[in-house]
């Protein structure tokens, strides 16, 4: 079999097995073995039994296996099993071991024969055995028994194929001489995976059971159905022999007699039996492992150069330690300032590609969110037209006024500043709420001590919510700041003389110029499907329309819309439908698009629906409230203007817009200062300078740095895996690769496997004679 190096192979697997196995994790590595595959009472069992030379595997009808076995043979001068799931426990009785396979099936699976994916690991050591790890999987069944999932089938089929479709994973195939070879669950589901047959090994049972007059000699020899690995003849223990406890050892020997003295296999003897298929897989595994012993190298070093980095930081850690508290508590402080500056200025490293976060979102509130509330503060102009009404008449009081009185453009004025305050606090509002998210973001890195992560964001959200008073005083001081003087010399404002020549063209005339670009973008138009279904096309709105393209190219156009008497209603979101919606529609009763009196556009957020109403607004198209205003007032509201008194509102209107324009502006420019120097930066100073000491002011440093438990098994699982990685290496550093191995075998003719369709869902059909 080679040098010793060699024969270290299998038990080197077995030690990597056990070492991934028991911290639960697989370090990524498709270990080298051989998965044992068949149809229900195939033999599969009785033949792992004869190679141990014990019963200990359970038995009865239907499914028995129902978890998969790695079952490790070792040779040993003594003979005793063991399970990974009991450690320090050795089972001399091979009775219990069964009693136990039986019982930790149950644990995961229940009485009802539901079968479990996760593996039990069984070790025998033997002197009657040589090196080998096979894995018994469940037989493949085509029906549900007792309480079993109607999908048992697929259920095995998919747990078989997660095993065997691995390239390191040789395929013991198992089949009883006296069912149709051709139609094979094992061979079938075999060559789905390994159709060049480079990993399959077939295993004839129940020899000694075919008909009277027939047999599987033109199987044997690898000329009927042939497999470029072959076939071995085996003979197991019948039901009766293993009622009545008939010895292994004697099963042996009777089924060395019954090759010898059988006519159509004395020729073939020594190339069939159980103790030539237990050397020939341990002489194809050994040989298996040998071939992906470069490739499980480097992946071994690969694995252990990435567990370096964190590894060196607990090769010598001492929980206790003070200095090592000391140490880590100013580094996850020092961390979480650097974190939290990343996320509000923004950095290339770790960029969230699926959400908008930090100071992006608190740019998007800033340049987007608060000019839309103070966009829709102008869309009620007829409330607006009806106070300067009477703001003109109630300042000339009994005399009819010959000129347009400044005090009601002042009042008018004033009115619509103190507006703007409750718009400039929900954008504090919303500011302080994005810096309280963003501080939990950065306080994710410190779930390793708990305490701490939980006093850290009790301190700085504190203190934003200290500063959030604070700012909003300060943004109220700035309109207190605009009410307190009103200045008609601002080089922006129009004064009377511009505004009474604007009056008759600002009568019909929009405030955007016509041809400008206020916004691209998708929508989608949701549309029955009667009448073509949703579509997504590219929008483009101007100050006169909108327009709808097959793409952003903006060459094929769907169809243009003009903008007059269009308004926007909002739309429930459908039952089943994720977008949000929102929709226009024709003041007139008339259709907007085809024969729809509204069309509906859909958004995947909420934040894009609000943002296009931004742009809506931007080119005169307001929400439907401004409609149901006017739809609601009653005839004692109307005003009844004069020509005289109409063109002296107009002129109002006109100074109010061009004064208010200006304070806007002011506001959206003072705004994102005032929060960036009063919140912000301010939160930004206080943690790199002052949270160390309110952290150190708020308890018992020990218990502040006091580890989780998720985080010490973390450390222990990550110092035994990093372990486990360098023992195997230095194993497979000292075995020699110079031994030469039994080449794979010669492709042979396996057209009798092609007359198969597939079909959809990986279900196959076999045709046979």
């Amino acid at each position: 079999m080679g040098n010793r190096g060699m024969e270290d192979l299998i038990p080197l697997i077995n030690k990597l097995q056990d070492a991934f196995s028991s911290i639960g994790q697989s370090c990524n590595l498709d270990l080298p073995q051989i998965a044992v595959v068949g149809g229900q009472s195939a033999g599969k069992s009785s033949v792992l039994e004869n190679f141990v030379g014990r019963d200990f595997l359970p038995r009865g009808s239907g499914i028995v296996t129902r978890r998969p076995l790695i079952l490790q043979l070792v040779n040993s001068k003594a003979e005793y099993a063991e399970f990974l799931h009991c450690k320090g426990r050795k089972f001399v009785d091979f009775d219990e071991v069964r009693l136990e396979i039986e019982a930790e099936t149950d644990r995961l699976t229940g009485s009802n024969k539901g079968i479990s994916p996760i593996p039990i690991n069984l070790r025998v050591y033997s002197p009657n055995v040589l090196n080998l790890t096979l894995i018994d999987l469940p037989g493949m069944t085509k029906v549900a028994v007792g309480d079993q999932p109607v999908d048992i089938e697929h259920q095995i089929r998919d747990m078989l194929l997660q095993f065997i479709t691995k390239e390191s994973c040789l395929i013991l195939a198992v089949t009883p001489a006296n069912t149709d070879l051709a139609n094979s669950d094992a061979l079938k589901i075999a060559k789905e995976v390994d159709p060049q047959g480079l990993r399959t090994i077939g295993v004839i049972t129940k020899l000694d059971l075919m008909d009277e007059g027939t047999d599987a000699r033109d199987i044997l020899e690898n000329k009927l159905l042939p497999l470029r690995r072959g076939y071995i003849g085996v003979v197991n223990r019948s039901q009766k022999d293993i009622d009545g406890k008939k010895d292994i050892r004697a099963a042996l020997a009777a089924e060395r007699k019954f090759f010898l003295s059988h006519p159509a296999y004395r020729h073939i003897a020594e190339r069939m039996g159980t103790p030539l298929l237990q050397k020939t897989l341990n002489q194809q595994l050994t040989n298996h492992i040998r071939d992906t012993l470069p490739g499980l190298r480097s992946k071994l070093q690969s694995q252990l150069l990435s567990l370096e980095k964190e590894v060196d930081e607990y090769k010598n850690f001492r929980p206790d330690d003070p200095a090592r508290k000391t140490k880590a508590l100013l580094q996850m402080v020092q961390q979480f300032g650097v974190d939290f500056e990343k996320c509000i200025e923004g950095s290339g490293d770790q960029v969230d590609t699926s959400n908008l976060s930090g100071g992006a979102k608190i740019n998007r509130i800033f340049h987007e969110r608060f000019p839309f509330e103070l966009v829709k503060m102008e869309f009620d102009e007829k409330e607006l037209r009806k106070e300067i009404s009477y703001a003109i008449k109630n300042i000339h009081g009994v005399r009819t006024g010959l000129f347009t009185p400044d005090l009601a453009f002042e009042a008018i004025v004033k009115k619509q500043i103190i507006k703007l305050k409750e718009p400039c606090l929900k954008c504090i509002d919303l500011v302080i709420q994005e810096l309280i998210n963003t501080v939990r973001q950065c306080t994710n890195k410190l779930g390793s001590y708990p305490r701490l992560r939980e006093e850290t964001e009790r301190i700085v959200t504190t203190y934003i919510r200290e500063r959030d008073s604070k700012t909003k005083d300060q943004v109220l001081l700035l309109i207190d700041i605009e009410l307190s003087y009103i200045n008609t010399n601002h080089e922006d404002f129009i004064g009377f003389a511009n505004a009474q020549q604007r009056t008759a063209a600002n009568a019909t005339k929009k405030r955007v110029m016509p041809n400008q670009v206020i916004r691209r973008g998708w929508l989608t138009i949701n549309i029955s499907i009667m009448k073509g279904g949703s579509k997504d096309y590219w929008f483009v709105l101007t100050a006169e329309s909108l327009s709808w393209y097959k793409d952003e190219e903006e060459k094929e156009k769907k169809y243009m819309l003009p903008l007059d008497n269009l308004k926007l209603r909002d739309v429930e979101k459908g039952f089943m439908s994720s977008k949000h919606v929102f929709a226009i529609f024709n003041t007139e009763q008339r259709n907007v698009y085809k024969d729809l009196r509204q069309i509906e556009l859909a958004c995947d957020t909420q934040e894009d629906v609000d943002s296009w109403k931004a742009s809506f607004l931007r080119a005169g198209v307001y929400p439907e409230k401004d409609q149901v205003i006017k739809n609601t007032m009653t005839p004692g509201d109307t005003v009844s203007m004069d020509p005289q008194l109409e063109r002296q509102v107009e002129t109002i209107r006109n100074l109010v817009d061009s004064y208010i324009g200006i304070v806007n502006k002011s506001i959206r420019d003072l705004m994102p200062k005032t929060i960036m120097h009063l919140m912000i930066n301010s939160a930004k100073d206080f943690i790199h300078s002052e949270l160390l000491a309110y952290l150190y002011n708020a308890g018992d440093q020990g218990s502040l740095m006091e580890e989780s438990a998720e985080q010490a098994q973390r450390r222990d699982e990550m110092l035994r895996m990093y372990h486990a990685l360098k023992e195997a290496l230095v194993i497979i550093g000292d075995i020699s690769t110079t031994t030469v191995s039994t080449p794979v075998p010669p492709p042979v003719d396996d057209t009798w496997m092609q007359g198969q369709e597939r079909l959809p869902g990986n279900v196959v059909l076999f045709y046979s004679d």
